[in-house]
């Protein structure tokens, strides 16, 4: 009976002394990876907002800057646009408008806005044709989230043995374009 208490004591002291430090080491670390992320974003976000136009230089700096966490990422941007259509009896006569416009909201996502930024011409990375312009009013957000398992979530999930989901880092944020300046 005393040789089990001592072999549980030893466990005991082992989690206390190595484990849980490290433990507490990753989770830091996760911390501090989802700071850098955030920040990263919000930065990105609001340069697209300010300026009205993405760039492939601002588009992978920002790559650039979340991975600098050691993590990968899934990046999702929407664009969303909202125009007023017209509304006639007869769209070939335009003195049957009826004063009234329809709203319509058109949405562009990752596929739509990579193909201009890197399209399959030779055009260089400054050229103008290669920005994605937005107008005063758009919305435009970014949703980033990791696509693999941190160690702290790999700890965890082996401490208590279950299985997390690998979104530890997930980053939503977007909003009004306030200026076009391109």
């Amino acid at each position: 009976m005393n040789s089990i208490l001592k072999v549980f004591a030893v466990i005991i002291a082992i989690l206390l002394l190595y484990i849980f430090p490290i433990s507490a080491a990753f989770d830091q670390q996760d911390d501090v990876s989802e700071l850098v992320v955030l920040r990263a974003t919000t930065s990105f976000v609001d340069a697209v907002r300010d300026k009205g136009f993405i760039s492939p230089s601002m588009y992978n700096d920002f790559l650039q800057a979340i991975h600098a966490t050691g993590n990968t990422f899934d990046v999702q941007m929407e664009h969303g646009q909202k125009r007023y259509i017209p509304v006639y009896d007869d769209p070939a006569r335009p003195e049957t408008f009826r004063n009234e416009y329809e709203v319509h909201f058109d949405r562009f996502y990752n596929a739509q806005i990579l193909h201009v930024l890197f399209p399959d011409s030779a055009a260089g990375k400054d050229d103008p044709s290669r920005r994605y312009k937005l107008h005063v009013g758009d919305m435009f957000y970014a949703v980033v989230k990791n696509t693999n398992r941190t160690n702290g979530t790999i700890l965890h999930d082996f401490l208590n043995n279950a299985s997390s989901p690998y979104e530890k880092i997930f980053i939503p944020y977007g909003g009004a374009v306030r200026n076009e300046d391109y």
